[in-house]
């Protein structure tokens, strides 16, 4: 049989990057402060979803304005994760606009 180790992955998504990497050093410094090991943050790649949309129903039909939001992700693996880690973690204050997601 194969060593299995424990882990968690966390997945953050969010549509400011500098929030995403603030949140995703917070869950690594907290990790390493209470003894687990860290492998992360790995950055995925970012969706882009564009939309368009016409400026005016009426006369100016022809104009249309574009919009962009882009959807930044990162995944930090926690390996061996001591039950102080688990309680620290979901202790954890994060901040608005991220979304997290724990396996």
């Amino acid at each position: 049989m194969a060593n299995q180790t424990a882990r968690i992955r966390v997945k953050l998504r969010g549509y400011d990057s500098i929030v995403v990497d603030k949140s995703a050093k917070s869950i690594i410094e907290t990790a390493v402060s209470t003894g687990a090991k860290v492998a992360g943050p790995i950055p995925l790649p970012t969706k882009r979803r564009q939309i368009a949309v016409n400026r005016s129903p009426f006369i100016y039909k022809s104009s249309i304005e574009h919009f962009e939001i882009n959807t930044h992700k990162r995944v930090i693996d926690i390996i061996d994760p001591t039950p102080k880690t688990i309680d620290a973690l979901q202790h954890l204050q994060m901040p608005a606009g991220v979304d997290i997601g724990i396996e």
